[in-house]
C-alpha cells in the first residue's frame, strides 16, 4: 500500500535557483529555498521539489529507503520570515531528489506529479514532525 503526501510549504524558489523551464515539471539544476515561515516540519515542498531536515535524511538513509537521494540546497530567510521569527534558527536541510519507480520504491512521483510513499516510508515519517502534511491513501 502506498500513500500520497503533501508536505508543508514553508517557502519557495529563491533567486539563486537555477532552473530549466523547457521541461514539465521544470528541471531544477541548483536549488535555493527561501523560507517565508516554518511550522517545524521535517519534510517541506514547493513544486516541483522537496527538502528534508538533516535529521530526517539520516533516518531515511539508516532505514535504506529507496527512490530518494540527497543533494545540497541553499537556504535563506525572507524579510517576512525575519520579521515573524527574528530569533528562529533553521536546522540543516537537504534537497530530497525523488527518483523511485512507481508502486515499487519507497518514494516516487505519481503521474499527477504528487509524492507517493510506501508503508515503510510512512512508518518512518511518523517518527518525525509531519503535522502540516496532508496524507491520504494512494490507489
Amino acid at each position: 500500500m502506498f500513500r500520497l503526501i503533501e508536505p508543508e510549504v514553508a517557502g519557495g524558489l529563491g533567486e539563486r535557483t537555477q532552473i530549466d523551464n523547457s521541461f514539465f515539471p521544470p528541471l531544477i539544476i541548483n536549488l535555493h529555498y527561501e523560507f517565508e515561515g516554518w511550522l517545524g516540519n521535517d519534510i517541506l515542498e514547493s513544486f516541483p521539489y522537496y527538502i528534508v531536515t538533516e535529521k530526517l535524511r539520516k533516518g531515511i538513509e539508516h532505514e535504506k529507503l529507496t527512490g530518494i537521494s540527497f543533494d545540497n540546497v541553499t537556504v535563506s530567510k525572507s524579510e517576512t520570515f525575519l520579521e515573524l521569527y527574528p530569533d528562529r534558527e533553521l536546522p540543516n536541510f537537504f534537497w530530497a531528489k525523488i527518483n523511485g519507480e512507481s508502486n515499487r520504491d519507497d518514494f516516487f512521483i505519481t503521474e499527477k506529479n504528487g509524492l507517493a510513499i510506501s508503508e515503510r516510508a510512512y512508518s518512518l515519517l511518523e517518527n518525525y514532525n509531519i503535522d502540516q502534511a496532508d496524507i491520504e491513501d494512494f490507489e
